[in-house]
């Protein structure tokens, strides 16, 4: 993906069309957070597809303040900094994979059609660890939204802050409708025990893959 720094500095004070394209093609696009949405989702139903993209969508807080704080240019400069962040993304998704294919009842609705209880809190706690511990996302802000700034401009911090808080929004919406739309199948998908357990392991697949892809993934 390369933006031109002329196209968002054209757009002036006001909000790019390809800030909004590219932002909506990123945040579409499934990823880690996608999975977790869906996962809890699908396990616990629509309230907790949404308390799940709330997490993620927090989770990109940190980076988005080290993006504008300057912060994450130390993150792309220090190897180092960069590499103990990337495997401790790794470990928590490995992790994740593990307690998914260990939780034979996760997707498991009940006669009564309630769902296996779990605290918002902690919905919110794994969906923010999720995004926290990515450093690709770091990156790609600190990539993707000086192209949408003029540093010559009154309040540049602000508006790029301003920016990074569209691709919250973004990031909310759209993990959101996924969660809803798993929820909306639900039933007709996790009542078959054979299918649970392939939906299980897919998920801890998944993010196995996803933890692999971060491992393998340079600067």
């Amino acid at each position: 993906m390369v933006l031109s720094r002329r196209a968002g500095r054209r757009q002036g004070g006001g909000m790019s069309i390809a800030f909004l394209l590219t932002t909506l093609v990123v945040v579409v696009t499934p990823g880690t957070g996608v999975v977790y949405t869906l996962a809890a989702a699908l396990s616990r139903g629509s309230r907790a597809g949404v308390v799940a993209a709330v997490g993620c969508t927090l989770g990109i807080v940190p980076h988005l303040l080290a993006t504008v704080t300057g912060a994450a240019a130390l993150l792309h400069a220090s190897a180092t900094a960069f590499q103990v962040l990337k495997y401790a993304g790794v470990a928590y998704l490995l992790y994740m994979a593990w307690a998914t294919a260990r939780d034979k009842k996760a997707l498991m609705v009940e006669e009564g059609g309630a769902a296996p209880e779990e605290s918002a809190r902690r919905v919110i706690v794994r969906g923010v660890l999720v995004n926290i511990l990515n450093p690709k996302l770091t990156i790609f802000f600190f990539a993707f939204l000086p192209q949408f700034v003029n540093p010559g401009e009154p309040h540049a911090v602000l508006r790029m802050a301003a920016l990074g808080g569209v691709f919250m929004l973004a990031t909310f919406v759209v993990f959101a409708a996924y969660g809803v739309l798993a929820a909306s199948v639900r039933r007709h998908v996790v009542g078959r025990p054979r299918v649970t357990d392939w939906l299980r392991r897919g998920f801890a697949g998944s993010f196995v893959a996803l933890g692999a892809k971060l491992a393998f993934t340079a600067r």
